[in-house]
Parts: C-alpha cells; sequence; structure tokens
C-alpha cells in the first residue's frame, strides 16, 4: 500500500493516528541547540478577558519554559485592540503582537492583530486577510487547524469563554493530531456557548477553571510528547507486552479488538492518555484502566478520533461526480434503488457530502431515484450526532454558500446549520463494526476513505473482503488518497488512480464471509393544510334580489345561494327534499346539510364550478328522503355579482326532480319487485356512487395539490426571509462579540483612567502646591484644595472667569491680564505675591499643552516662598552687616579677614595681602586652609575657627612663623559672628605680629 508519510488524510472516528514523520515542528526536525516545545493555542471571545487574566495570572512566576502561547480572539476589525497591552500586566513573561511570519519561542505569549486570520506553518505565524465577510469569520478553528498540522501531538488548544462554537472543529482536528484539549468550566464563564460546544464533542481531557489550567498544563507536559515518561526506558518486549495487556483490557470493557491495528499508532494514543493523568509507567496505567472503567472508555474514544469535514478532498468529489457517480445513474432507470454506504462515516460530514453530491447529479439529469446511503461507525457518540444532522458554524469553511443555501437550513440560535430533511432523510446511520459485524450487500457504491491505512495486512485483507461481497457486480470502491488496493487486482479494477476509485471485477471471487440485511424505514411526513377565511360580500345587489335574477328562467326549482366555503346565504323553495339538519349544533353549510346521496356530487360539482369557471350538472341523482329514493338534477354555477374582480364568487345551486323522456315526471320509489330488476337497478346506482366520488376524490386531491403548492411557495419565501434573519443575526452576534470585547478593554482603559486620575490628584493635593487649570476663555475648569488659600474659590465656580474670582492678593490685580499675556506669547511668568496676612507665593503661568501639542489654556499655580522670603531678608541683613564689618576691615592696623563655617573666605583687607602675599580678588576665591602652608599655623587656624564656632568667646592664640628669613610670633583672635537666632554662620579673625626674633 501506498505510503502516508507528509500527507493529510481525512480521519473518520474509526481510524487512528496516522504515522507523520518529518512533518515541520515535530522533535525531529528541531535542530540540535533547540529544546523542543508545545505550542499552546487559546481561543477565547466574549467575556474572554477576565478568562485570561486568570490563566496568565496563575502562571508561576518561574514561567513555563517548554510552552509557547497564542492567543486568538474575535477582535472588532476596524478597532485598535489594547489586548496585548492588558496581557502584559497579568504576565512576566514577554507579550508581542503578532507580525506575519514571527517564529514562535518558547515562554513568549503572541495575540493575533484585529481583522486577521493567522495560521502556524513551520514554527512561525502567518497573518492572513480574512476571506469570510464579518459576522461569519471563525478565526479560532482556522488557526487550530493549522496548529494541529504544524505541531501534531505537541499541539495544544483551550477553548474559553464566548459566543458561538468557534474553536469546537478546530479542537476536533488537534485530537485527531494525538494534542490535547482543555475547555473553560461553563460555570465560570460569562458566555458558554463556545466551551459547551467544545465539551459536547466529548474530545476535551480537561474542563476546568483559567486558574487551574495552568499547573494541568504543566503536568501534562512532563509527562507528554518531550518528556520523561520514566528514568529507565522498559525493554521493547516488556512495553509491547504491557501494550497487549492494555488492548485486552479495552476489549473486555468495550468488546473492541485493536490488537490487529498499527502498533505505532495505538503506542502514540496509549501514551496521550498516559500523559492526561499523569501515569509515567505502562503496568501502571493497566491498573488504572482495569479499575476504572471511565478510561476505558476514555481510551476507546481517543483511538477512534479522527478528523472530517463536508467535500474534504474537494477533487476526489469531482472524481466521484464524473466517473462513479454518473455511471451509476447512467444505469438506473426511474424508480430503481440506488444504495451507498459509507463505513467508518464518524459525525457524517462524509455520508451527507456524498447525498448532496447525488442529489445535485440527479437534479441535473432530471431523474428520481429511491436513495439509500448506509453511514455505519463503531462509535455510538458520533452516530447520534450524525443523525441529529447538526453541524456548527465553521461547516462555512469547507461547504459553498449556494449549497448551504440549498441543502443547510441555519440553527434558530444562530450555533451552526442543519441538514435538510430531502437530504436526511436519504441516510441511515447504524452502530457497526466493519471487521465483527455483518457487511450490507447490493451496494453500488462504498466511500471507506482513510481507513485502511491504520490496519495491520491480516485485517485490511478482511475489510476488503467484505468489501468486495458488498458491491454489487460493477460497484465502486473509493479509498483515502494515502491507500492503494494495488495487491487486490483480482478483485478491483482502478478507474481513477489519483483519486482512488476502484470498480468490482464480476469474475471475481466472493468472500467466504456472511451477510445480513439491515432494515431501514423512512419517517412518514405530515401534511398541514391551511383553511381559508370567509369574506364578506362587497355592495351590490342584495341577497334576495340575486337569487330571484338568477332564476328568472328557471320555473319550479329549489335553489340555494352559497358561497366558495358551502356557506348558505340565500335558500328558494323548499330544500326540505334535498337538506336536512345533522345532530350536533347547527350549522348553514349546504355541504353538511345535504341527504344522502347529493352529499359527494354536490361537493365535487361546486369545486369543479369554482376550478373550470362554468356551470356543472349532474343527472340523475338518487337523493334518499324519508326512506324513498328521488330522482334529481343538479346544477351549479357561479353567480356574476358586478363587482370587481377581487371580490369573492358566490355560486347557485339549483336542484329539480329529474325528467324523463317529453318532459314527464317520473318519481321512483323503493318496493319490493322483481330481484333481478331491483339488484341491477342497485348496481347502476352503486357504480354512479362510484364514479361520483372518484370525482370528488379527484376534485378534492386537486385542491389539495393547489394548495399545496401554495403552502410550498409560503415556505420557501419564509424559508428566504428566514435565511436573511439568521444572516443578520449571525452579523449581529459577531459584532456583539466584538462589542463586548471592546467593551471589556475600554472598561479597563476607564479603570486605569480612575486610577491615573486619583494619583494626578494625591500627587497635586500632596504637593501642597495651589493650581487652578483655565481654559482659553479664562473660566476655571478645575482647583486643588491648596488654591483655595489664595482665592475664595468654591465648587459652584468651576465654568466662571477667573477675574470675577476674588483672592487674598494684595499689591496685585493683574492676573487675567497676565493670563492672557501667557496665551499670546506662550511664555511662562513668574510672579512674586503676598497674601493680606503676609504669606507670600510664587505665581507662576504656564501654557497648557495637550498631548497633541495644542494650548487648550493655562496652567496657575501657587508656591508658597515665604521661609525664602524670610531668608532672603536674613540674608541682605547679613550682607549689610558684612558690608559694615568690611570698612572696618579695610582701615585696620591688623590682619583680618572673614570666612563662612565652610572655610570660604567672605572678607579680606589688605593687611592680609601684605601678611599672607594673596590679593583681596584671589583671597576671595579660596578656602582658609589655603592661605598658608604652614601646619603650626593651619592647625592653630582650625583650632581658633572651631573653638570660637561651639562657644561663645573670642579665643586667643599664639605661634610662630618664618617671615623674610626671620621668626615671627604671631596673635590669632578669632571671634563668631551669630545670626538672629544665636547661630553661628562665620568666624572673623584678627592676627598682630607681637615679636620677631634674628
Amino acid at each position: 500500500m501506498a505510503s502516508s508519510k507528509g500527507k493529510r488524510t481525512e480521519r473518520p472516528s474509526e481510524n487512528l493516528e496516522a504515522t507523520s514523520a518529518g512533518q515541520p515542528g515535530r522533535a525531529e526536525d528541531t535542530g540540535p541547540q533547540e529544546r523542543p516545545f508545545t505550542v499552546v493555542g487559546i481561543g477565547a471571545s466574549a467575556g474572554g478577558l477576565a478568562a485570561l487574566e486568570a490563566f496568565f495570572s496563575a502562571i508561576p512566576a518561574g514561567g513555563m519554559p517548554a510552552m509557547a502561547f497564542v492567543v486568538v480572539q474575535h477582535l472588532a476589525p476596524d478597532h485598535d485592540s489594547m489586548l496585548t497591552e492588558l496581557i502584559r500586566r497579568f504576565t512576566a513573561m514577554e507579550v508581542f503582537e503578532v507580525e506575519s511570519g514571527m517564529v514562535v519561542r518558547p515562554e513568549c505569549i503572541y495575540v493575533i492583530p484585529p481583522n486577521r486570520d493567522m495560521a502556524l506553518l513551520n514554527g512561525a505565524l502567518q497573518l492572513l486577510e480574512p476571506a469570510a465577510p464579518r459576522g461569519q469569520r471563525l478565526p479560532i478553528d482556522f488557526f487550530f487547524r493549522s496548529l494541529a498540522d504544524d505541531q501534531h501531538e505537541r499541539a495544544i488548544c483551550i477553548v474559553m469563554s464566548g459566543m458561538g462554537s468557534d474553536g469546537t472543529l478546530g479542537l476536533r482536528a488537534v485530537k485527531s493530531e494525538g494534542g490535547m484539549a482543555m475547555a473553560q468550566n461553563p460555570e465560570t464563564t460569562e458566555f458558554d456557548s463556545m466551551p459547551e460546544s467544545a465539551i459536547a464533542t466529548g474530545l476535551v481531557d480537561f474542563v476546568m477553571s483559567p486558574a487551574a489550567m495552568p499547573a494541568k498544563l504543566g503536568a501534562y507536559v512532563a509527562h507528554g510528547p518531550g518528556g520523561s515518561r520514566s528514568d529507565t526506558a522498559p525493554p521493547e518486549t516488556q512495553e509491547e507486552t504491557e501494550r497487549q495487556r492494555v488492548l485486552a483490557v479495552l476489549r473486555m470493557q468495550t468488546g473492541h479488538d485493536f490488537s490487529l491495528y498499527k502498533q505505532n499508532t495505538v503506542t502514540r494514543r496509549i501514551e496521550r492518555r498516559m500523559a492526561v493523568n499523569q501515569i509515567l509507567r505502562v503496568e501502571d496505567y493497566v491498573r488504572y484502566l482495569q479499575a476504572t472503567p471511565a478510561e476505558g472508555k476514555a481510551l476507546f474514544r481517543d483511538l477512534l478520533i479522527g478528523v472530517t469535514s463536508f467535500f474534504r478532498d474537494p477533487e476526489v468529489f469531482a472524481a466521484l461526480h464524473d466517473t462513479a457517480v454518473a455511471r451509476i445513474l447512467a444505469s438506473k432507470s426511474p424508480g430503481d434503488v440506488l444504495r451507498v454506504w459509507v463505513p467508518a462515516c464518524s459525525t457524517g460530514e462524509e455520508a451527507y457530502s456524498i447525498a448532496i453530491l447525488i442529489r445535485e447529479q440527479m437534479d441535473e439529469l432530471g431523474l428520481s431515484l429511491n436513495v439509500k446511503i448506509f453511514a455505519t461507525d463503531i462509535d455510538e457518540r458520533a452516530i447520534h450526532q450524525a443523525r441529529s444532522g447538526v453541524y456548527p458554524a465553521g461547516i462555512a469553511a469547507d461547504v459553498s454558500a449556494e449549497r448551504l443555501d440549498l441543502h443547510f437550513t441555519p440553527e434558530a440560535d444562530g450555533s451552526g446549520f442543519r441538514v435538510n430533511k430531502s437530504i436526511r432523510d436519504a441516510l441511515v446511520f447504524s452502530e457497526q463494526s466493519v471487521i465483527k459485524d455483518p457487511p450490507f450487500s447490493r451496494i453500488d457504491l462504498i466511500s471507506c476513505r482513510n481507513l485502511l491505512i491504520y490496519m495491520g495486512g491480516t485485517l485490511q485483507d478482511r475489510l476488503i473482503s467484505f468489501l468486495h461481497y458488498a458491491l454489487v457486480p460493477g460497484g465502486f470502491l473509493c479509498v483515502g488518497t494515502s491507500e492503494s488496493l494495488d495487491g487486490y487486482d483480482d478483485m478491483f479494477a482502478p478507474v481513477d488512480e489519483r483519486a482512488r476509485i476502484y470498480q468490482r471485477k464480476e469474475d471475481a471471487l466472493a468472500p467466504q464471509a456472511s451477510a445480513e440485511l439491515m432494515a431501514v424505514t423512512r419517517s412518514a411526513r405530515g401534511r398541514a393544510r391551511e383553511v381559508a377565511t370567509f369574506r364578506s360580500v362587497e355592495k351590490g345587489m342584495s341577497l334576495r334580489e340575486l337569487t330571484e335574477a338568477a332564476l328568472l328562467k328557471r320555473m319550479d326549482v329549489v335553489a340555494a345561494l352559497v358561497d366558495g366555503r358551502g356557506q348558505i346565504l340565500y335558500l328558494h323553495g323548499k330544500m326540505g327534499r334535498y337538506l336536512e339538519l345533522s345532530p350536533g349544533s347547527p350549522g348553514l353549510n349546504i355541504l353538511k346539510l345535504a341527504r344522502e346521496g347529493l352529499r359527494f356530487d354536490l361537493a365535487t360539482a361546486l369545486r369543479m364550478a369554482a376550478t373550470r369557471d362554468e356551470a356543472i350538472t349532474k343527472r340523475g341523482l338518487r337523493v334518499k328522503t324519508n326512506g324513498e329514493y328521488t330522482a334529481a338534477d343538479l346544477t351549479v354555477g357561479s353567480v356574476d355579482l358586478g363587482l370587481n374582480e377581487r371580490a369573492e364568487r358566490l355560486y347557485l345551486v339549483v336542484l329539480e326532480d329529474a325528467r324523463a323522456e317529453g318532459d314527464e315526471a317520473r318519481s321512483v320509489k323503493s318496493h319490493e319487485g322483481d330481484g333481478a330488476a331491483e339488484t341491477d337497478e342497485r348496481v347502476s346506482q352503486l357504480l354512479r356512487e362510484l364514479e361520483s366520488k372518484e370525482e370528488y376524490l379527484e376534485t378534492a386531491l386537486d385542491d389539495t395539490q393547489a394548495a399545496n403548492e401554495e403552502l410550498q411557495s409560503t415556505n420557501e419565501e419564509l424559508q428566504s426571509t428566514n435565511e436573511e434573519l439568521e444572516t443578520s443575526k449571525e452579523e449581529l452576534q459577531s459584532v456583539n462579540e466584538e462589542i463586548v470585547m471592546v467593551n471589556a478593554e475600554l472598561q479597563q482603559r476607564v479603570f486605569d483612567l480612575s486610577q491615573a486620575n486619583n494619583d494626578i490628584a494625591n500627587l497635586l493635593a500632596g504637593t501642597g502646591i495651589g493650581t487652578v487649570f483655565v481654559d482659553n476663555d479664562l473660566a476655571i475648569q478645575r482647583f486643588t484644595p491648596d488654591a483655595t488659600r489664595v482665592m475664595n474659590l468654591i465648587a459652584s465656580d468651576i465654568g466662571r472667569p477667573i477675574g470675577h474670582v476674588t483672592s487674598s492678593l494684595v499689591e496685585y490685580d493683574s492676573l487675567a491680564a497676565d493670563i492672557l499675556a501667557v496665551l499670546e506669547t506662550l511664555m511662562t511668568r513668574d510672579v512674586e505675591v503676598r497674601t493680606e496676612t503676609g504669606e507670600w507665593y510664587l505665581l507662576r503661568i504656564r501654557p497648557y499643552r495637550t498631548v497633541e501639542n495644542v494650548i487648550e489654556g493655562v496652567v496657575v499655580t501657587f508656591t508658597e516662598i515665604t521661609p525664602l522670603k524670610a531668608a532672603q531678608e536674613a540674608l541682605l541683613a547679613s550682607h549689610s552687616q558684612l558690608r559694615r564689618l568690611a570698612v572696618v576691615l579695610r582701615d585696620a592696623n591688623d590682619a583680618m579677614l572673614v570666612y563662612d563655617s565652610a572655610g570660604h573666605i567672605i572678607a579680606w583687607n589688605p593687611r592680609a595681602t601684605r601678611m599672607y602675599g594673596w590679593t583681596e580678588d584671589e583671597a576671595m576665591s579660596m578656602n582658609i586652609r589655603d592661605i598658608t602652608p604652614e601646619k603650626e599655623r593651619e592647625s592653630g587656624l582650625a583650632a581658633t575657627a572651631k573653638l570660637a564656632q561651639s562657644e561663645d568667646i573670642k579665643p586667643y592664640r599664639t605661634y610662630r612663623i618664618r617671615k623674610d628669613g626671620s621668626e615671627v610670633t604671631v596673635a590669632l583672635t578669632a571671634t563668631a559672628l551669630v545670626d538672629e537666632d544665636g547661630r553661628p554662620y562665620a568666624v572673623a579673625t584678627t592676627e598682630r605680629e607681637v615679636s620677631a626674633h634674628g
């Protein structure tokens, strides 16, 4: 058989996972320096922001090194999303908004941008323009499918809060490749449609809250692909033995034997279930399987998981249309039975696709056949879903819009589509094992695609023999594109090798197998009949005048004027021989009052008169009156009311005695007479009644068909209207999801803005700076509490011109003028102002600039500088004192200088220049420690200064220095200069030579 390596194949539910070595993104494809990692796809919609916050907030601080996360959410196409920025707040991992071609790396989060579809190819994310119109896009399904194709068993998908069913089909694809699926617990969601649709497939491994998912993900990846199942791998023979034990337990629990399926595919499925249950050794899993029957069902479902879709591999269906189906229909005559079998049908998409294909080709040829399509599978849950004929909205990606309109009906809640009854009635779904149960027989076409590749040689031989037995001579068999019947040339002849379509050979020996026909039934169709309502006669002749005018030319007759339903409007003459009141509620319908022998003929004539628009006459009617039969002639004709065409038509029912030849009346009386004559008469009467009833039935049938056609037309119009409404509903639902998402982001923005406002308000209040915001019209927009200490502001002043507000400032009344000047020049203006209480403020006026650098007013601030002003005044006073001191110093005979607490010289007299050698300008830029190099003198200055600053005394010290080659004794006196508070701020020293030595 042909290898399936590298090809995408359909996976019916009876299929197992195909070998996919060499595919991109698998462990063996990674470079030697790159450790394989798992890609987790997260799909969310309305309400998903809270779920994502809970999920990423629960990830440990150390991150998850073996995983990368890709977030796909329904986003409004015309709205800039904040999702990337919001997710960054919840996690320490790197978060990126995807750009096309971005390579996925572990410990990173990738977010889909708005108005894009996204796919994963060879480990890189590719962005695509959405193909579907807004309201019908399914970006989650689209990405999950590509994730499954690219990562295979390393793929994980998570379906979170949202409306609709997006993600369900993609989840099936992930599971078919051996990946893992999770869904948010519906009880924790804001919108539960998406997770419930995923859970309904029965393929979800874990259903839990978002906060619990990261821990489960970590445990699964540690035991899953690339994880360490055990420290030492058991011998291969031991693994095979344990695997066979697993299959033995599974057969006991489910009744199905998988021992003849390919070992590698079965082994991968078992290992995946072990990873889900965090079991390291196969022998431990065997014990767990024995003790947990539910696990047996879960393993059974995993072994049956397959991906299927409508019209999968379109080129195969095109070949079926042109070859097999065309030849089968050409060999059939109208009314013949066409039998099709679809084994391993999974959830029914393949079977319904074939039914649609056959229906369309029969319509093209104008051929009417009795089509029977038998679709079977061993998965009871899959069969149940297939029987319902309801599929998620994602099938729109595989079914053309024309086919959706013709063969599907949108669900009322917008969750998906339902196959129309005209297609559904042709299919019979049944639970069956193609290996264990008898096959069908007399089948014209079998579609058994992608089942053989998962079976060993023995199982393949048995299945192919069954399929050959089931086909009629010349019947057709279609297998998967990765399968081949090359070794069965004696049983099948190729028709289209590329599409894998074969024809049964008539001379092949039938296999030694028995088969039983399955009984099928079709549900009866109910019909509804709409009853027309009576419309009143429009203005015209009175009923009496109308009746008499119609009877002018008829004499000695009785008549009744009735409407189209038989309601009596007027009676003329004695009608007792022809009409009688029936038991029960009295009525005026002539059909109910007609006597025996008249009722059927009257009804028939009335209908014929209405449809043919001519007078209908029936002669020789036998009307039974009081036990006797009277021969009568009946005439029914329409009456022209002389009104418009839309007026309801009326009919005149005329009854008269039957006339014999010569216009002589004859009366027929029932009595005993000649037996033979009476018998002949009775037979003639019965024949006439039978003929009358036949005419009545034909007329009733025509009326019913006409009414049915009207109902069908009305139904088509209603269906068309309903489809339009459903389309509008889907679009509105999609827009609603986008609005919910945008609203969630806006709520987050409002929260951030509120937090920022609170921070700014506290910042302004905490600085102690009074602030007033004024617009371009000088109207107050906002002010801080500290501003009220300067200006008399209250809450109601917001919106008032600032010039109308009084202040406590003195000698300053040009605030409004200064604001206008700043608005004109855009230059900041600073003014020192004083209040009535003596407080000083720095008034600063600055332009108010927006983020776009637009001037929208000014900001007026009041910064209190009272202590600064006091310090300035004190400084001025000190400087004045120093200037007075400098005059004294300049005229003194001693060397005098002043320096501050840091040692900087602030005063210097001429005698100091002669003693130390530095000019006044030079000394003023120096420190006291720099004016003399002598250690003794330096230490003396320092000690004296320190003593002068610490005690309110005038310390005195003498020391020797060398001057002009002689040693001189100098006396130094230091005086501390103090401020008004008694704190020293400088030192004044006086030096004088007291002796000299040669």
